[in-house]
């Protein structure tokens, strides 16, 4: 699936929403969408920038549907996004496509949009769009609307619609304006579209009460292609932190309106947009006499594409340059605005609270033994982020503006989390003994005394710890309101990127254990280092994606390191948005992965057939569950390109293990004579019935892809671990038999052991399940 789907994403409770900021959950805006079952699809990277307070832009697609031609329209519409990318902002192109919404587009979606049959998507046009299953362009107003449905603060674009010349008496307005008076989004543009009349939209907008805000060194309004129109606003700003926070003001009160901000043509393109301004006040005159300044929505059309005529196309290059001037402007003052939020988390962290540790470490835990050990061959090591979470329940409040920069009573829980230690912790438990190293760094500080004591509390072992005194030991900080729900939250999580490696190395070449599993907290140098290592001991390694934005971290060390025989990874532990964000950069980004000769080779050598893809279209035909058929079937492997995308990324990563949720796991993987002889997979046929296909080619290589169903839930306490839990007791079955893939019957006892310690830990206030001792792998 390339995108996150909320038709597909299961409700959250308020406890799940106190967690958000954890658990990369959406936010409250997104959460009311989901409660009506919106037909919303956010882009994978647009809903982590949301959740993870990175700096997002609203782009429309009006102006490519309806304003350029192909395939101008979509060179326009990448540009643009790229220029918001190098503001340091995350674009969020918004369309309407197949009557879903589409906050962000990938690559195919943008084409089609360019390229398809659209209509224009006002804010009168959305449940229309929607019903019939349309395909549309946003305008300005109907952009706004779904950028402040999921809380996207800035907006960039072109002209702004406005009152016609002449709308005294025809009463023709653009909704534009009505919608920055509905939704608090800060519009970047370039002024109203040169046809309109100027002087009655300024007026318009102050009656609405929408501030108009020049960027630039005077209050003059500019004329679209001239930046002067002898019109003056109240207010100009002069650089991105100064518009940011006339939008960060309007947030702290709590005000639900909009703002715009204009951008005066750049100066290299001032002369001819006189001349420019020319051609529209003879176009409008021509309009006036020939009569189609009367014929109301005909007349915006025929008035572009006379000025056009007039400037022999000159200005479209204008229209352009405004375009991606707003663009980056767009990208500025949203960067600048995440700072301020940010500044705002900073001041009024402060709560008076008493310290509740959790029980499981207030008295021995069921791992709990001696420490006399820790110099114990390691048979797993887990590299990669762990840390404090501190959890601050703020009291119930009859006055809520006492807790405005101040501090209030509540209490305050201190954990211990971080994706590699809570990996670990779960193999530790599964497998019940000290074999278990994991190497993360801490600072030399009192939250890094902390984990150590309480990471020995646990039974689990501390000599992996690399103290870094340089850097603090990462800490999660979420304040909680008097419901549970979360207010917000701050990560300090520095130190794993910053992780010595040499350090880690050393530990790695001393234990030689049995595998590694690493997370996506590193950084690709250091993920290089240790494939590196891994593939010169014969170490086998896993590596958990961890998160949207972090999961595509590990492409450059693959693209160093697939070189010469054997792949890369052995196992991979996505779940469906992290494989789709991982497959679509491998085969668009920079590093070009899916056109190098080796994986043509290696995806030749697989020799898939018409028989694997007819077996595979009827394991899609299958139901999800064994037990409840309103689940749905398997036909998400390929109406979303599941199976695709896994197929694709074989060559790099052996074993793909994917997480679906309550579809159950899928796993694909390739098995071959010279790697695992004695593999039984090697002399299996597809078996539907089993849930299982194996490729059939004349190659020695097998590729196999198997559904292992969900498991009933009971109750779902805490999302946070469930599927580090899940990859943890894959990493002690790993340990306990290293050829645990190598059949059917293995490979379903590790999966289904994987299935069951996340379960137990869904249902459990700690990160990882304290039941998960009682498993046996």
């Amino acid at each position: 699936m390339s995108r996150y789907a909320l038709r597909n994403t299961p409700k959250l409770s308020s406890r799940g929403l106190s967690r958000a900021f954890a658990t990369n959950a959406p936010s409250i805006r997104i959460q009311k969408l989901l409660d009506r079952k919106a037909p919303v699809d956010i882009h994978p990277e647009v809903l982590d920038a949301l959740q993870t307070k990175k700096p997002v832009v609203a782009l429309e697609t009006a102006l490519v549907t309806h304003g350029f031609p192909s395939p101008e329209n979509y060179a326009l519409a990448s540009s643009l996004e790229d220029i918001v990318r190098s503001a340091g902002s995350i674009p969020a192109t918004i369309a309407i496509i197949g009557g879903r919404v589409k906050i962000g587009l990938n690559k195919n979606e943008l084409e089609r949009i360019c390229q398809a049959p659209a209509v224009k998507i006002s804010r009168r046009d959305i449940g229309a769009a929607i019903a019939s299953k349309a395909n549309g362009g946003t305008t300005i107003c109907g952009t706004t609307v779904f950028a402040a449905a999921v809380g996207i603060k800035v907006f960039a674009t072109g002209g702004l619609g406005g009152v016609h010349r002449g709308g005294e008496l025809s009463m023709d307005v653009s909704a534009d304006l009505g919608e920055l008076a509905r939704c608090p989004v800060g519009v970047v543009s370039s002024g109203v579209k040169s046809i309109l009349d100027i002087g009655r939209t300024l007026e318009y907008l102050e009656t609405l009460g929408v501030p108009v805000i020049n960027y630039g060194p005077t209050r003059e309004f500019p004329a679209f292609f001239s930046p002067r129109s002898g019109h003056y606003v109240p207010w100009n700003v002069e650089e991105p932190i100064s518009a940011a926070r006339i939008l960060y003001s309007q947030w702290q009160m709590g005000m639900d309106n909009g703002a715009l901000i204009t951008v005066p043509i750049p100066q290299e393109y001032e002369a001819a947009g006189l001349e420019i301004q020319k051609a529209v006040d003879h176009a409008v005159a021509e309009s006036e006499q020939n009569g189609i300044s009367k014929s109301g929505k005909d007349a915006t059309p025929w008035l572009l594409n006379r000025v056009g005529e007039l400037t022999k196309g000159e200005s479209l290059n204008n229209n352009i340059a405004l375009l991606k001037n707003t663009a980056l402007v767009g990208g500025q003052i949203a960067v600048q605005y995440e700072k301020l939020l940010e500044e705002q988390d900073a001041r009024n962290v402060t709560i008076n609270h008493t310290v509740n540790l959790p029980p499981a470490t207030a008295s021995p835990s069921p791992l709990a033994h001696e420490q006399s050990n820790v110099n114990k061959k390691a048979k797993l090591i887990v590299i990669g982020a762990s840390a404090v979470d501190i959890t601050a329940s703020r009291a119930e409040l009859e006055n809520e503006s006492l807790s405005v920069h101040s501090t209030v009573p509540g209490s305050v829980s201190v954990s211990l989390g971080g994706v590699a230690r809570n990996i670990a912790e779960a193999a530790s438990r599964v497998m019940s003994e000290d074999s278990v190293l994991l190497v993360t760094p801490i600072g030399n500080d009192s939250f890094g005394a902390l984990m150590s004591e309480e990471t020995k509390k646990l039974g689990m072992r501390d000599d992996g710890f690399i103290v870094q005194d340089q850097h603090r030991t990462s800490t999660c900080n979420m304040i909680l309101d008097g419901m549970g729900n979360l207010i917000t939250g701050i990560a300090d999580m520095g130190i794993t990127e910053n992780l010595n490696i040499t350090k880690a190395l050393d530990l790695v070449v001393e234990h030689k254990p049995t595998v590694i599993g690493f997370d996506g907290n590193l950084s690709p140098g250091n993920m290089t280092a240790i494939l590196r290592a891994c593939k010169e001991h014969k170490i086998n390694v896993l590596f958990e994606p961890t998160s949207l934005v972090k999961c595509t971290r590990i492409l450059e060390p693959v693209a160093s390191t697939f070189t010469g025989p054997g792949v890369g990874i052995n196992f991979m532990s996505p779940n469906l948005l992290e494989l789709s964000r991982i497959y679509q950069v491998a085969r668009n980004g920079p590093l070009d992965l899916l056109s190098q000769p080796k994986w043509w080779k290696v995806i030749d050598d697989f020799s898939l057939g018409s028989q694997f893809r007819t077996d595979l279209e009827h394991l899609a035909r299958m139901d999800v569950s064994n037990t409840d058929v309103s689940r749905g079937t398997l036909s998400f492997l390929l109406d979303q390109g599941v199976a695709q995308q896994a197929l694709n990324l074989l060559p790099f990563f052996q074993h793909i293990t994917i997480k679906c949720g309550e579809k159950g796991v899928i796993v694909v993987m390739r098995v071959s004579e010279s790697t695992c002889p004695t593999s039984s997979w090697l002399q299996e046929i597809s078996n539907i019935k089993d849930r299982y296909i194996v490729s059939q080619g004349n190659s020695s290589e097998r590729v196999v892809l198997a559904h292992y169903p969900a498991l009933p839930v009971d109750k779902v306490v805490n999302v946070t671990g469930a599927g580090d839990s899940f990859v943890g007791a894959i990493l002690a079955g790993l340990v306990d038999r290293p050829d645990s893939f190598s059949d059917p019957d293995s490979m379903s006892k590790i999966i289904t052991l994987a299935q069951q310690a996340a379960i137990l830990t869904l249902s459990s206030e700690h990160a990882v399940s304290p039941k998960l001792s009682d498993l046996n792998v």
